[in-house]
């Protein structure tokens, strides 16, 4: 005996599933946030999820060889804001895919301020630049001393515009040569933090960070107690104008001789200041030449390759003996936004909620 399944009957069991596969996605996200020890509120205001790259300080673009724009969105900032309930892609309507690509143009009363458009309209725009400003966070000036910083700037990454942003976001975290050694097979190599080097932010400080007032006293701390170390809010403010910050990166070093050598090329600083000077005069084979030498010790790596040496379990770095938690070291190793750079060349966004009521 057969069963037949009446019309009505079907239509019962799809949107049961319907339902289910809804309520699954939401104990997935709340569950998510439980772990994370993120708001669940957060995520429903993000309904698009842009804060899952936007979220993270110094996310940077090159506009002009001398500029470069910031990407970042501190999440508690904007959710103070008075654009807090507005979807992201209210304002920014052709943001549908990743890499965004000609999407910097904000649409302000497609959805909202509808009664005032011709008003909206005769306005400059240009104003809409500094939209963002109190919830951007980046640095602005970082003392490096080698050579690298010679030539290249603070934000080197500009050609792949699907992955340079969160390239550059490793500025205010690692130096150089944790990605770009050449040897990575060399023997006795390690992670560890590299001694404090000042510098400057825009917007609020982030990471591995200290701040002191000029002429404070050095203390005793090493510096993973003094880098890791969450600072006390109960302190005394410093003032603005006294105020330096100190920030640590993580490095690569070699033991020999029972020795711990920083893996850093600064040697090459002065003919590097050199070439930089001279390079427009240069004969094309002599400046190939120049740059084979400069960059001798350094390798170009495929992005999956990059981002998998780190971001795996079985990764060249233990976050665990770096300081990170038990939650914050796994956090690093399955990063959920590693995929979107390695298994994808276009990235379409999905709304999994659909259209806000």
């Amino acid at each position: 005996m057969k069963l037949r399944l009446q019309p009505h009957f079907l239509k019962h069991v799809v949107m049961n599933k319907m339902k289910y596969f809804k309520f699954t996605i939401i104990f997935f996200i709340s569950a998510v946030s439980l772990m994370f020890k993120c708001p669940v509120t957060s995520h429903a205001m993000d309904r698009g999820g842009c804060l899952t790259c936007h979220r993270y300080p110094g996310l940077v673009k090159h506009e002009k060889p001398d500029k470069f724009k910031v990407l970042h969105i501190d999440e508690d900032k904007y959710l103070l804001s008075s654009h807090a309930k507005t979807e992201c892609r209210e304002c920014h309507p052709k943001t549908v895919q990743i890499p965004h690509t000609d999407v910097t143009e904000v649409e302000c009363t497609a959805k909202c301020h509808s009664k005032d458009k011709a008003k909206i309209d005769s306005i400059d725009r240009s104003y809409l630049t500094n939209f963002h400003k109190d919830q951007k966070f980046a640095i602005t000036r970082l003392g490096d001393v080698s050579s690298c910083r010679v030539c290249h700037p603070l934000y080197p990454h500009r050609q792949n515009n699907k992955v340079r942003a969160l390239l550059n976001m490793h500025t205010g975290f690692m130096l150089c040569e944790v990605c770009h050694i050449r040897d990575r097979n060399q023997a006795n190599l390690f992670y560890d933090w590299n001694k404090p080097e000042e510098v400057e932010f825009t917007g609020e400080p982030y990471g591995t960070h200290e701040m002191k007032e000029d002429g404070a006293p050095e203390t005793s701390d090493s510096v993973i107690s003094k880098m890791l170390k969450i600072l006390d809010d109960t302190k005394e403010p410093v003032e603005p104008s006294k105020a330096k910050h100190f920030l640590s990166r993580i490095a690569v070093y070699r033991t020999d001789d029972g020795k711990n050598k920083l893996m850093i090329n600064t040697e090459d600083n002065q003919k590097a200041g050199e070439f930089v000077k001279s390079e427009n005069k240069l004969s094309k084979a002599d400046r190939e030449k120049d740059m084979i030498f400069f960059h001798r010790h350094i390798a170009k790596k495929e992005i999956s390759v990059a981002c998998n040496e780190c971001h795996s379990p079985k990764g060249i770095m233990d976050f665990r003996k770096l300081g990170f938690s038990e939650s914050k070291a796994k956090d690093l190793q399955y990063l959920n936004i590693k995929g979107l750079v390695t298994k994808y060349d276009t990235f379409y966004i999905p709304n999994l909620f659909g259209p806000k009521k």
